[in-house]
């Protein structure tokens, strides 16, 4: 964003001739008359604007010596014709930016060229972008599967509670809270019947439709660890084979 002010020419210096001067130019006599002074010489104002006025970029009109010229990137505008591609309002003293040779205001770019949310359609308006685990947070807003969200707009689709900054499981492409997610998709452990999620690496046993927590797949009997071992199964009950030979 830029913010424009008059260019040297805006200001010309103009003067009153009370002695005997003739212009520069066209020589006639410039006593009683304004006049303006350039390198050293003195010239009418009409011979100024002839010689050395700027065209407006709008208009394509000289911007003559009684007009504030104001320029941007060598380009110049009249006063009244400086203002916004889009919305025609001033930009004279205020905040815009240049996109594809337009001069825009704050607002029209941003509804113009920033991210619109996936869900609301509504502009999110750019900010610091910070990297964490499963998002992309920017001053407002959070990436999901490559669509832009107002963070208010990113919501567990279960209870509803906001979710940028927090993790978060997906499951057909929706997003959940963990707790959510947990209570409705989560496998449950055989043995301490709480859900078993794959956050944090860790880690499950599956068997025969059945699923444990690697903590929690003991034998029934002796409550030895199971993990990587040979076990037998008697009923609802998994068995180490010491405790299973006995049977």
């Amino acid at each position: 964003m830029c913010l424009v002010f008059p260019s040297a020419a805006a200001s010309k210096g103009f003067k009153m001739a009370t002695g005997q001067s003739n212009c520069f130019h066209c020589k006639d006599s410039l006593c009683g008359k304004r006049y303006i002074m350039k390198e050293e010489n003195v010239f009418c104002v009409k011979c100024y604007d002839s010689l050395f006025a700027n065209f407006c970029e709008k208009c394509h009109k000289a911007i003559e010596c009684d007009s504030k010229d104001l320029a941007y990137k060598g380009c110049h505008w009249h006063e009244t014709c400086f203002k916004c591609a889009q919305c025609h309002h001033s930009l004279v003293e205020k905040p815009f930016a240049a996109k594809d040779e337009r001069l825009l205001c704050t607002t029209c770019y941003s509804n113009e060229y920033s991210s619109k949310c996936f869900h609301c359609k509504r502009t999110i308006m750019p900010g610091k972008i910070t990297g964490s685990w499963r998002w992309v947070v920017t001053n407002g807003g959070v990436t999901y599967h490559d669509q832009p969200w107002h963070k208010e707009c990113f919501l567990c689709t279960g209870c509803k509670k906001q979710l940028a900054e927090h993790r978060f499981m997906s499951k057909d492409e929706h997003p959940f809270c963990l707790e959510c997610f947990s209570g409705h998709f989560a496998k449950k452990c055989v043995a301490c019947t709480e859900p078993i999620t794959a956050l944090g690496g860790g880690k499950f046993i599956s068997f025969e439709e059945h699923q444990w927590h690697s903590d929690c797949f003991k034998c029934s009997r002796c409550a030895c660890s199971l993990v990587g071992k040979n076990f037998l199964t008697q009923q609802d009950q998994v068995l180490c084979c010491n405790c299973g030979s006995s049977i």
